[in-house]
Order: structure tokens, then sequence, then C-alpha cells
């Protein structure tokens, strides 16, 4: 290695040798997010997470793109610099819960502006799930948690009587206004008090019960998760319907003494909730690894789950 080469590694080095700029490689090594995003994704100020942005920018791991009103931050295109990026992640666990809270945050908060895109491989699977899932029927209350895939709101809400969507941040609650007004249809959106998390007051706003619920990547591992569900079948009416989307990632916990397959683990957590698990799917595409279920408001006796592969 030449002087130059070695200087510029330990110039690395030395950039992300400091915790909170550690979350903001892993952050932007999943996409590119503004100075507000990440400050609330690793809760702390944004002066505070601009002095690291900097820092990583400066020593050419990070780029600054401006997108309209928006600068955004991700993995420099430099070759070396993403490399170097990527192996210094591979040393990281990626099942740590700070990191998986991190990531679901600032996946939540950066919720596009304006008209989705083109439907990806993955809208087009969960959407496939949900049809298959009985969802989009006549009538009914509807409650969505969460906002990750915008094209699953008129899946849902599509004959509804009535219909709120809990946005994770207000661009993500103007994203789904929009979505709304574009397509036809009605829907009340409210904004979270708490970045991917679910509050007795969010759901006090929402005036249930409710006929079905969606969920969309909402919780941050088992232990939220499970605090979610008991939630949410609270405000579900007996034989209602709700369905989830959750990372895989998210439900992994090989730390534990006993280890659980992810989904053995999010049936049981429906079960836990009173929710009486009818149809249980591991989805895979565009690079996410997604966990879809359905369930059913238990009644009484709790229905056999249906796996789907």
């Amino acid at each position: 290695m030449n002087a130059a080469a070695a200087s510029r590694v330990v110039l690395w080095l030395k950039a992300a040798g400091e915790p909170t700029r550690l979350r903001l490689l892993a952050l932007c090594a999943q996409g590119a997010f503004t100075v507000s995003d990440l400050a609330q994704a690793v809760r702390q100020s944004e002066p505070r997470v601009s002095r690291h942005l900097k820092i990583l920018c400066g020593a050419g791991l990070l780029e600054r793109t401006r997108e309209g009103q928006w600068v955004r931050h991700g993995l420099a295109e430099d070759a070396g610099a993403a490399a170097f990026v990527r192996g210094l992640l591979l040393q990281v666990d990626r099942r740590d819960p700070m990191l998986l809270r991190d990531r679901a945050e600032a996946r939540a908060l950066a919720a596009p502006e304006g008209e989705p895109a083109e439907s990806s491989r993955l809208d087009r699977a969960l959407r496939a799930f949900l049809e298959a899932a009985g969802a989009g029927g006549p009538g009914g209350r509807i409650l969505v948690v969460g906002a990750a895939h915008l094209d699953l709101l008129e899946s849902v809400t599509a004959g509804a009587r009535d219909s709120t969507v809990i946005a994770p941040s207000r661009r993500a609650a103007q994203a789904a206004r929009s979505l709304a007004e574009r397509r036809g249809f009605a829907c009340r959106v409210l904004t979270a008090q708490r970045p991917a998390e679910l509050t007795a007051e969010d759901l006090a706003r929402c005036a249930g019960p409710f006929d079905a619920v969606l969920v969309s990547h909402q919780a941050g591992g088992g232990q939220a998760l499970a605090g979610l569900l008991a939630q949410l079948r609270a405000v579900v009416v007996p034989g209602g319907r709700l369905w989830i989307f959750q990372r895989y990632e998210s439900l992994e916990n090989a730390r534990e003494r006993v280890v659980e397959h992810p989904l053995a683990r999010l049936r049981r957590l429906l079960d836990e909730a009173g929710l009486a698990c009818e149809r249980l799917s591991p989805i895979e595409a565009d690079g996410e690894h997604i966990l879809a279920a359905a369930a059913r408001a238990a009644s009484g006796p709790a229905q056999r789950v249906r796996s789907v592969r």
C-alpha cells in the first residue's frame, strides 16, 4: 500500500470511528436521507448530526445530493469508499436493537412526497398477499398504521366506509393525503406523535373500534411488536381483520438463549395478542425480506394457521 492509499484509509477510519457516525453510515448504506430524517432516527439534535455528517462527507465516505428543496446524504459513489463502508458494516451485528430501531425510524420518516414511483416487485407482491388474504372488501372502518408502502393504502381503503391513516412523519402524512386526492379515495390522515411508535394518544385520536387494521413495518423488534399488537387488538372488533408486514431481521433473536424462527415468533406474538393467524408468508423481492401475516381478532378457538411458502 502506497502512502497516499494508507493516508486515505486512516482518514476513513478516523471518520467512521465514532458510535453515532457508525450509526449514520449504517443508515446511509440503506438509502439517502435528509439531516432531519437522520436526526430523528438517531434521536439527536440536527446541529449535532450535521457536524457528524460534515466529517463523514469531508472524509469522502458520504455525499450530499439535492432533490428539489431537500438535501440528502448517501454513500459516496467512489468505489473504494463505498467498499470500505460496506466492509466495515459487515463487522456490525445487523440484528443490533439500536440499529434496527434506527433503520425502522429512518425508513418511515423518508416516505417520499408526491406521486409514488412505479410499482416495484415488492409492492406487487405485498398487494398480491393482501388480495389473497381478503383485503379490500366492501364496507367497514379501516385503520392503517405506518406508510412504508403507499400503494397499499388504496388496496385496503377501497370500498371502506371510513378509513384512518397514522403516518410516522409530517412528510409521510402529506404523501398519503396527496395520493388519496389523486386516486380519488377518502381517508383521514394523522401524524404520529413519535416516529415508528404508536402511542395511546394516537389511538385515542383515531376513535375506534375498527373492522380491519393494516400495519406496515411499524415496530422495531419482537418486544415492540408484542406491545403494538396488544394495543391494536383492543381497537379491533371481534372477528375483525389485521394484516401486518414486518421486516424479517427485526424478528430474529439469535442472541437469546432459545432461538426462535421469525415465522414462528410472529405466529406466537399474534396468538398471544388474541389474534388468530390465518395466513403467514415470507416475501422476498428487491433486496427486502418481509414477513406478511393475515389474522383475525379471535372470538373463539384460534383457527389453524395457513403458511404460504
